[in-house]
């Protein structure tokens, strides 16, 4: 397994926006969908964002749709998630994820992804 690089994350106020990346290899990235996962204390991992191999297709939970946005950088092996509007009940450690060859179907399921990052804390005050 390999493990991804996520950078970004800290704390900030109610309203305000912040940035996670995450880094994987050349061959993990060009072909794998690219997710990202948050777990806050005494909660269950769920599903936030992910992007298909071909940077077509986004997908969010509903919880986050409209205020976050996931996009993928090809030359840098890349994925960002950009989080603006964000609320106290987005603190959680994020996580991100590669799922080899998957597939639209399954971008929500974490037991889908083969690779993972270390987490990295968002913080939301309010």
């Amino acid at each position: 397994q390999e493990q991804l690089t996520e950078t970004g994350g800290g704390l900030v106020q109610a309203g305000g926006s912040l940035a996670l990346s995450c880094t994987a290899s050349e061959i993990t990235f060009l072909s794998s969908s690219m997710g990202w996962f948050r777990q806050a204390p005494g909660k269950e991992r769920e599903f936030v964002a992910a992007i298909t191999w071909s940077g077509r297709i986004p997908y969010y939970a509903s919880s986050v749709e409209g205020r976050f946005t996931i996009s993928r950088d090809t030359g840098k092996n890349t994925v960002h998630l950009q989080m603006d509007s964000l609320k106290p009940e987005d603190t959680a450690v994020y996580y991100c994820a590669a799922d080899p060859f998957g597939s639209g179907s399954t971008v929500d399921r974490a037991g889908e992804y083969e690779h993972w990052g270390q987490g990295t804390q968002v913080t939301v005050s309010s």
